[in-house]
């Protein structure tokens, strides 16, 4: 059972790295800066951030150690969610960029 959830658990956070990429892809095509950088070539973490502009900041960062959601604006932290809540807010975020809102609000 436990090598079954480890197998899991690498291919959740293999596809979070994949969409995190997109993500920012698509973000750098509308005008915001954005990122996504990985370690290795297994996709086993990466660093995603993006500038929502007026010093609005997301940073998510997925690895085997676990899945954050940071939200700073002026260099102050808003917002700090683990786990699945952090992945809900990743969620509402790409939601935000398919209706394609032309600027996005903090979400908390």
């Amino acid at each position: 059972m436990f090598f079954r959830l480890a197998d899991q658990h690498r291919l959740l956070v293999q596809d979070l790295v994949m969409n995190l990429q997109a993500l920012a892809i698509v973000l750098e095509k509308r005008g915001y800066i954005a990122s996504c950088y990985t370690c290795g070539g297994q996709m086993s973490s990466a660093s995603f951030m993006v500038s929502l502009g007026e010093g609005h900041l997301i940073r998510f960062l997925v690895s085997d150690y676990g899945i954050t959601w940071t939200e700073m604006r002026d260099d102050r932290e808003l917002m700090k969610l683990e786990g699945a809540e952090a992945i809900s807010q990743l969620q509402e975020l790409a939601n935000l960029v398919k209706t394609q809102q032309p600027s996005f609000v903090a979400i908390a």
